[in-house]
């Protein structure tokens, strides 16, 4: 038996990119050229903002009231667990010197950024897990700047319990800014920030297609795309949560593909036939944007064997993975290409999303094939210095003009002359490139 698709997807990552592509850069173009004013008249039209952009200090200490004590221990707990894990990635990256010759010392600096901007969604959601992401972690990292913004709620301003959790991650300052004007605020220092030296969070398709525009000019955490789900499964696992983790994501939007990989025809057909009813059981906006993920980027693929299984998941690439299985040791070890992994029924994507630890910003589009997510090396530069004794100049020198003149390279080659005939007068090297 081949690889079979039960359920095809009507639809993929790209659909829709030229239009929005198109739509960023003329914003973008526009708020450079315009300034504060161009991104003030952005956030009147969009999102019907006419206060302050800069949230003062006395409208942040006033959300931490609005905020239930029982939702302020929920985000202590998320930031405790997301501070923790990425104190231990920082423990796992080290500084060193090392001497590869006598007289040669190189070595290897972790140096912060000085900026970041971190994106927060907003809006119709109160995205406080994705304020506790990006900024705990970049302070965590030593950031010494970090500006985060977010965009207006129905209520008027940021969300009282985003407001609160960027302040208790340590945000330096607090935009009321969503979407394309958003991220082009933090890249370009408006209202008074800096310049960010990368930008991080999620967000729709327009900040995502922001995000990448402007890479280059400033880092990105990472190419992102809508938000995906992959669930590897085999006749061990329960149907029923397999379908209701599927629709856990598929509920973030109607371009969020969720995608079933299972060497078990009977459990492919049992998750198929609760989707719809799992779905119709959401509430309003959840349910018709789950609807039509499902509809249109839904896939279900019958695989021969769990190897197939895996090579079928790491062509995905997927942002989250998780394995309902058997033999969760064996998936740990064979699985290549996803954002984060989640290993057993025990554990959801829901919660890596919410409070369990790792970071969720995470690699989509494919793109976990060669990135992984958010993490604290994200705002860390990993730069090398060298310092050398006038001998170690005997062997490097030599070398370097030797290779310089094969290549062409005559003035590079002059620099190890020059060096080589100083250090050592008495001496005649062998400095041609053949």
């Amino acid at each position: 038996m081949a690889t079979q698709y039960l359920k095809r997807a009507e639809k993929t990552a790209a659909s829709g990119e030229a239009d929005v592509r198109e739509a960023v850069e003329r914003m973008l173009s526009e708020i450079e050229a315009g300034g504060e004013a161009a991104a003030l008249d952005y956030a009147r039209k969009l999102d019907d903002w006419q206060g302050e952009v800069v949230v003062p200090a006395e409208e942040i200490a006033q959300a931490a009231g609005r905020v239930p004590d029982r939702l302020k221990e929920d985000i202590g707990f998320a930031h405790a667990r997301v501070r923790d894990f990425a104190k231990a990635q920082l423990d796992s990256m080290t500084e060193f010197e090392i001497e590869l010759a006598p007289g040669l010392f190189t070595g290897q600096r972790l140096i912060p950024v000085t900026t970041a901007g971190c994106y927060v969604p907003g809006g119709r959601y109160a995205h406080v897990a994705s304020a506790i992401m990006s900024v705990t972690t970049a302070k965590v990292a030593g950031v010494e700047t970090v500006i985060a913004c977010s965009p207006p709620g129905r209520g008027g301003g940021v969300d009282p319990a985003i407001l609160y959790t960027l302040d208790l991650a340590g945000a330096d300052r607090i935009l009321t800014l969503g979407g394309v004007q958003g991220v082009a605020a933090l890249a370009f220092g408006l209202f008074g920030g800096k310049p960010a030296d990368i930008l991080v969070g999620p967000g729709n398709q327009y900040v995502a297609e922001a995000k990448r525009l402007l890479y280059g000019r400033v880092g990105i955490d990472l190419f992102a795309g809508p938000t995906e789900i992959l669930v590897i499964a085999d006749e061990t696992a329960d149907a029923e949560i397999v379908a209701t983790d599927l629709v856990s994501q598929a509920e973030h939007g109607p371009n969020s593909p969720a995608w079933l990989v299972t060497t078990s025809r009977e459990l492919a057909e049992a998750v198929m036939a609760l989707m719809p009813g799992l779905i119709e059981d959401l509430p309003g906006p959840n349910q018709g944007a789950a609807r039509t993920a499902w509809a249109d980027y839904g896939e279900v693929v019958l695989a021969e064997s769990r190897e197939e299984a895996a090579a079928v998941s790491d062509g995905y690439a997927p942002e989250h993975l998780e394995v309902q299985a058997a033999d969760p040791d064996w998936w740990l070890k064979r699985l290549r290409n996803y954002g984060s992994l989640f290993l057993g029924e025990e554990t959801t994507v829901t919660y890596g999303d919410k409070s369990s630890g790792p970071n969720h910003i995470l690699p989509t589009k494919g793109a976990g094939r060669y990135t992984g997510g958010l993490s604290v090396g994200k705002f860390i530069k990993t730069v090398t210095y060298q310092r050398m004794s006038r001998e170690a100049n005997r062997g490097v020198g030599v070398a370097a003009a030797r290779i310089s003149r094969l290549e062409g390279m005559e003035g590079h080659a002059r620099s190890g002359d020059c060096r080589l005939a100083k250090y050592f007068p008495d001496e005649d090297f062998d400095l041609t490139g053949t």
